[in-house]
């Protein structure tokens, strides 16, 4: 699908991916919504993308609150229109074990991304089913398909975008309607900020594979909305790291596990 004109929803939008992904469909004709909680940050990335001739509008929002999302949604359409490309990318949630864990916490990790992406999604289908065409981007990570130690919560939310994809996709088979999944290396952004010890916690083995920057992942994303993919994988080296995964599965999850975060002797729980 080409950018061009089309009206783009992007979640989680005040920062990182979002943003970058945001300014990136504007400056390639996209009209862009931006929705996320924090809405005196949205309005900075709105002025942004106008102050360089392109279109945003804004709309705070708890993704994980259906009702709120439902609204918004009709909002959203009775001004603009109905999305042409959803990106679900709104994400949460700190790298902790499971006796680290709240429970609050670990229901706030699943609600964002998964129930995000699919309040976003269930509230704008109907309309994109009546049209017959769109593309609808869930953005995880490669936690989706192996796990390491110390991020329990974080990484079962992961697979539930995952397993929500996989889903969705057969759900509008024989549509026009496209589903991708985005998946690449560690993203260099205010995530790592936002939830202090995480970053920390990468098994050293993900060293081998080059950092990505939000704008990269931005012209990923456009790539693969153009090329209508149904995934997308960047760099190189984590394509070649799904390849092993997928011919030695039992091999690469061991080497990710060993290589993983390990408790220090006295470690508070």
């Amino acid at each position: 699908m080409m950018i061009n004109g089309k009206l783009i929803l992007v979640t989680g939008a005040s920062s990182g991916i979002g943003a970058a992904t945001a300014k990136a469909m504007a400056k390639v004709g996209g009209r862009v919504v931006l929705l996320a909680r924090r809405k005196e940050v949205l309005d900075q990335v709105a002025t942004e993308i106008t102050s360089a001739g392109g279109q945003a509008w804004t709309y705070s929002v708890d993704l994980a609150d259906a009702d709120a999302v439902a609204a918004v949604a009709r909002h959203i359409t009775e001004a603009l229109g109905t999305p042409d490309i959803i990106i679900n990318n709104a994400g949460a949630g700190r790298w902790l074990f499971v006796d680290e864990t709240s429970p609050a916490e670990a229901v706030q990790m699943m609600a964002i991304p998964y129930f995000a992406a699919f309040n976003v999604t269930h509230a704008f289908l109907p309309a994109i089913l009546r049209r017959n065409g769109g593309q609808i981007v869930n953005i995880s990570s490669i936690g989706s398909h192996c796990v390491w130690p110390g991020a329990t919560a974080y990484l079962a939310a992961r697979w539930a975008v995952r397993g929500f994809t996989e889903a969705l996709r057969a759900d509008l088979d024989g549509t026009r309607i496209g589903v991708t999944l985005y998946e690449s290396s560690t993203v260099i952004s205010p995530y790592w900020e936002h939830n202090p010890g995480s970053y920390e916690r990468l098994p050293k083995i993900a060293k081998l594979i080059p950092e990505v920057t939000p704008e990269q992942v931005a012209n990923a994303i456009i790539r693969g909305v153009e090329r209508n993919k149904r995934r997308i994988i960047i760099p190189f080296m984590m394509r070649l790291w799904y390849w092993l995964l997928a011919v030695f599965p039992g091999v690469v999850q061991w080497l990710i596990i060993k290589t993983g975060y390990r408790r220090t002797q006295g470690e508070e729980t």
